[in-house]
């Protein structure tokens, strides 16, 4: 069934999906757009990983000072082309990271980035904390990747809620980033400053 070209306007502007996909996408769904805006973020989010590996050599390095000028924030993030990069939403985006990172001071940007020296550190002593508690090696080494992977989550920058959206992490922030630029983006490094440490 045809959709009224009204509807598939408003989901465009809404979503930023090419015309037929979101022509698909509400026929699909019997009209509904917001059920529409559902299929075309999954459907994103699938095109986002495949795009995961494309070379990535324009992009911005970008300074975040928080109020007050304790505290500051310098992120690259690099895409394909230079067309994404001078998108004032692309921009807007790299700034929601860079102040997340203001507010969140994570270690690294991901699992393959944290040393494997802090690794064996945090190990060391989760089993320390649960060595007092007679469990069985195997539960002692359950509760120690359980509390490790708290602290990837705690500590990842892409596996961090978002500040601006708890209910999706930073990673999940960058892939919606992928599939509405078309383009692969990268957060390839970020310093955070604050005053005095």
């Amino acid at each position: 069934m045809s959709q009224p070209m009204e509807k598939v306007r408003e989901l465009r502007e809404r979503t930023s999906a090419g015309v037929l996909d979101c022509k698909t996408a509400l026929e699909e769904c019997g009209g509904d757009i917001e059920k529409a805006i559902e299929v075309l973020r999954a459907k994103g989010i699938a095109k986002a990983a495949k795009k995961a590996e494309r070379k990535t050599s324009a992009g911005i390095v970008d300074a975040y000072i928080h109020p007050g000028e304790k505290l500051g924030v310098l992120i690259e993030i690099a895409v394909e082309t230079d067309f994404v990069a001078r998108n004032q939403e692309f921009r807007r985006f790299v700034r929601d990271v860079a102040m997340h990172i203001a507010a969140t001071d994570p270690v690294a940007i991901d699992r393959g980035n944290i040393p494997a020296d802090v690794i064996e550190r945090e190990k060391r002593i989760y089993r320390e904390q649960v060595a007092d508690s007679k469990k069985p090696a195997n539960i002692v080494e359950k509760i120690v990747e359980g509390k490790l992977e708290k602290f990837y989550s705690e500590s990842c920058l892409l596996e961090q809620p978002f500040v601006k959206d708890p209910d999706k992490t930073v990673g999940d922030y960058l892939k919606e980033q992928i599939a509405k630029f078309g383009e692969n983006c990268r957060v390839n490094g970020f310093v955070r400053f604050k005053v005095g440490e």
